[in-house]
């Protein structure tokens, strides 16, 4: 077979253009860094990368979603802390509202100021956080949660939460109803109420000292005076029970399945008392216009005063008390957003160095690799020019 000079040319020009190819790839690769710049470069890691990038966006976007709720519970915290704050405030107001030297002037100037402490409350409960969604607006944060209307504050919003996405599931608002408004009643077990009228009598707060004697019926406490003798009588549900004509001490424990109260004072004939079972009925705002109510009231006797005062700390107490695990509740979330951050950045440095793997060039490879190819294409192009110098008229002139 014969090879001709034409030939042996092309053969030698490929050759040198192949490895100039391959130190411009070389070159492109240690500019960009990546070694992968197209998929028909490497098709399997070119998906990789695809694969890796995809998570790196997810986990961007919940990141986004983890920092506003982070935004939200700080302000959520933050608003509950002022409101036990002004709470407590109230609360000293009512202690010296109860105060038996204060007369009817005294007690509507504490009414005033708790009037103004009720109305900051309410400036709270509707708080935003600053771009039109409110902290306490459950399912409806767009539109203010609490509405002043005649009958009391009034939950406008939708209960329960909005939340992120199902990875991170954190809420990004708080149910106002559920904070504001849903205390439990009494002292959480049942409830204590003096009837209108009675005007030399009052009755604790109770406790229970048999849990598995309750019942969940209501009760009533009448009191009848005849000679002098007082007594009382127990119905359950508006029905006799034994209870009929016991004595009455004041002060003395009163039991009634599980439930212990104490009846303190000289009631009259016909005055009554209920025991209910306790409800998460009891708002922040309708406990504090029932305080101002009282205060505002003429012509009390002491005992009037002084149940007034019990009724109204023990509220104040119960919505303090529910207020207090909303704040709690939304610390527990910023713990847990923390936590979740984490978890989001380790995900995300874990597929941004999947992504890396498949696509970025090893840089150290790349310049030996380069070197080796440069060094082969210089003595290549040398050859090649010493060879492509012998021609027949140099050989003859040689």
């Amino acid at each position: 077979m014969r090879i001709s000079t034409a030939n042996a040319y092309d053969a030698g020009i490929d050759a040198l253009s192949k490895r100039q190819a391959d130190l411009s790839e070389l070159q492109d690769q240690m500019t960009s860094g990546k070694r992968v710049a197209k998929a028909s470069d490497d098709p399997a890691a070119a998906a990789r990368a695809e694969r890796a990038l995809a998570s790196i966006s997810r986990t961007e976007t919940s990141q986004r979603a983890v920092d506003a709720s982070k935004v939200v519970m700080t302000q959520t915290e933050s608003s509950l802390g002022t409101a036990g704050e002004l709470l407590q405030s109230a609360r000293e107001l009512m202690v010296s509202g109860g105060n038996a030297t204060y007369g009817d002037t005294d007690r509507a100037a504490i009414a005033a100021q708790l009037k103004s402490i009720r109305d900051q409350l309410f400036v709270v409960a509707n708080a935003n956080d600053g771009a039109g969604t409110y902290l306490f607006g459950g399912q409806g944060a767009t539109q203010k949660p609490f509405v002043d209307a005649p009958g009391g504050v009034q939950y406008a919003a939708t209960g329960g939460q909005s939340r992120t996405e199902t990875g991170t599931n954190l809420p990004l608002t708080s149910d106002g109803q559920a904070s504001w408004l849903s205390a439990r009643t009494g002292n959480g077990v049942f409830v204590t109420v003096a009837s209108a009228g009675v005007a030399n009598a009052t009755i604790d707060s109770g406790i229970v000292v048999d849990p598995s004697a309750l019942t969940g019926a209501n009760y009533a406490l009448n009191f009848s005076v005849s000679g002098g003798v007082t007594t009382y009588a127990v119905t359950k549900n508006g029905l006799p029970t034994a209870v009929t004509a016991a004595p009455y001490v004041s002060g003395q424990a009163i039991t009634v399945d599980g439930m212990t109260v104490s009846v303190s004072g000289a009631p009259a004939n016909g005055d009554q008392f209920q025991i209910a079972p306790s409800t998460p009925t009891l708002s922040v705002f309708a406990t504090l216009d029932q305080a101002i109510a009282g205060l505002q009231s003429t012509g009390r006797t002491t005992s009037q005063v002084a149940q007034a005062t019990s009724d109204n700390l023990r509220n104040v107490d119960s919505v303090m008390g529910n207020l207090q695990t909303a704040r709690a509740a939304a610390g527990a979330v910023l713990n847990r957003i923390d936590s979740v951050s984490g978890q989001l950045d380790t995900q995300k440095l874990a597929s941004t160095t999947e992504r890396s793997n498949a696509e970025d060039v090893d840089m150290v490879h790349a310049i030996s690799d380069f070197q080796n190819k440069q060094s082969g294409y210089d003595a290549a192009l040398k050859s090649y020019a010493m060879v492509q110098r012998l021609s027949l008229f140099q050989y003859v002139n040689g």
